[in-house]
């Protein structure tokens, strides 16, 4: 059972950053993709962003290109979501998840195997 714990969550003001983490210390997380979710409140959770587990390939939803950047570490078994120019519409809690050979084609939820337990982002001044 592949566990995946987030952190890097916190309260920002509007316009700023934060990076998050996405970490394993059982297996390697080489073999598979990752992908980042976030739901607000009252609304479904949605794909974020994903780095696939064979040649690097990444996604990103419309909202977030250009502001967000994922990137993964295989020595380190971690992956990172890069977040920049934060705003309101970005409060959620993040959740990361790994995608057995994963190539980040789709972003359904029923893909990925497993889940971390979420991380809360709060941009507010």
């Amino acid at each position: 059972q592949l566990q995946l714990v987030e952190s890097g969550g916190g309260l920002v003001q509007p316009g700023g950053s934060l990076t998050l983490s996405c970490a394993t210390s059982q297996y390697t997380l080489e073999y598979y993709a990752i992908g980042w979710f976030r739901q607000a409140p009252g609304k479904e959770r949605e794909g974020v962003s994903c780095i696939s587990s064979t040649d690097g390939g990444t996604y990103y939803t419309d909202s977030v290109k250009g502001r967000f950047t994922i990137s993964r570490d295989n020595a380190k078994n971690m992956a990172t979501l890069q977040m920049s120019s934060l705003t309101s519409e970005d409060t959620a809690v993040y959740y990361c998840a790994a995608d057995l050979w994963g190539s980040c084609t789709t972003m359904g939820e029923s893909d990925y195997d497993y889940w971390g337990q979420g991380t809360q982002v709060t941009v507010s001044s």
